[in-house]
């Protein structure tokens, strides 16, 4: 007799989880300096799921009610084959929208692809509109290639596209405005994400290169008035978005140490290893991949475990730039 599941999942604080992070690669192109150390060890490629792992993990979020994938990594346009996994994911029945986020890097060849198979708005990380300073920021990043993608994305038509910038006090401050201007330039959304400290860092301190949103939002309304558009929704993420008159783009903030938006969570995220994490900022988790390649395995197990795993959703996280961060993995192992 077939198991009946729940048409959607719902953790212990009474949040609907409806949308999922799904890391496809640890692994870069790029070394932001808020991301990654120099010298990365990555996670062995057999311990990495599989593209076919990854897509009954999506197929078993789809069909407990998960209506949002968003592919990360990593960058995820590195992945060999990629577009298969897309390609799979874009033709759920059950799913809303697939979305991705990334460097850019690969987007001026990849992006019409991705697009007529079904992603339907896309992030793309860009700190700095200089090219040296973004070399420096990316470590091995080229801002032409980038701005490339990102006008390539335009072209393809994707439904929505946003830039996220992380800004650091003394690195890239200096150039809100322009981020602003060249967001407003396209006519495309931009957030402005509050580093979070993820990782052993010993690049810069994070206390000292903190910006907040209230002093971003401070600036940048001093030459464009921003009128509040409403509270971080569940569909639209953790930002709060802000709207301008005389220009279509909205900016964006992502404020989990200034204001923090836990109680809105309805998110999980998976690594690329399996990992299902409960929250970006604690190390509550579940294994997947054990689920996947035990000899046993079925949907029905896998479904099994990401219900139970629920209740092991925390209320929020806990965030502290001072001292040693908490949570050791960087964000390229935590999955965007």
């Amino acid at each position: 007799m077939n198991e009946t599941f729940p048409s959607t999942l719902i953790d212990r604080f009474q949040r609907q989880v409806d949308y999922v992070r799904l890391s496809v690669t640890d692994r870069c192109d790029f070394r932001c300096v808020y991301c990654m150390a120099e010298e990365m060890t990555f996670v062995p490629k057999p311990q990495v799921l599989t593209l076919e792992e990854l897509a009954q993990v999506g197929t078993a979020f789809s069909e407990l009610g998960v209506r949002k994938i968003r592919l990360t990594g990593g960058e995820p346009l590195i992945r060999n084959n990629i577009m298969s996994l897309v390609q799979e994911l874009g033709r759920l029945p059950e799913l809303d929208e697939l979305v991705l986020t990334s460097n850019g890097s690969q987007l001026q060849r990849m992006a019409g692809q991705l697009r007529e198979h079904g992603v339907k708005r896309i992030n793309i990380s860009l700190d700095s509109l200089q090219p040296r300073k973004f070399r420096h920021l990316t470590r091995h990043g080229n801002l032409d290639q980038v701005i490339c993608g990102i006008d390539a994305a335009i072209a393809a038509g994707f439904e929505g596209i946003k830039i996220n910038a992380v800004i650091l006090r003394g690195r890239n401050d200096d150039e809100v405005l322009d981020l602003v201007e060249f967001a407003r330039g396209r006519a495309i959304d931009l957030a402005f994400i509050e580093e979070m400290p993820l990782g052993n860092i010993v690049e810069h301190d994070r206390e000292i290169s903190f910006c907040s949103s209230e002093e971003l939002r401070s600036r940048i309304g001093a030459r464009y008035p921003l009128e509040p558009l409403g509270d971080p929704t569940g569909h639209a993420g953790p930002a709060r978005y802000f709207g301008m008159q005389d220009n279509p783009s909205r900016i964006g903030f992502i404020s989990p140490h200034s204001e923090n938006f836990c109680h809105l969570c309805n998110r999980v995220r998976v690594t690329a290893e399996g990992r299902l994490l409960l929250c970006l900022g604690n190390e509550h988790s579940v294994d997947l991949r054990a689920v996947l390649r035990s000899p046993d395995y079925s949907l029905t197990r896998l479904k099994q475990a990401i219900i139970a795993a629920m209740d092991m959703k925390p209320e929020r996280h806990h965030f502290d730039n001072g001292g040693e961060p908490q949570i050791v993995r960087f964000m390229n192992m935590t999955g965007g």
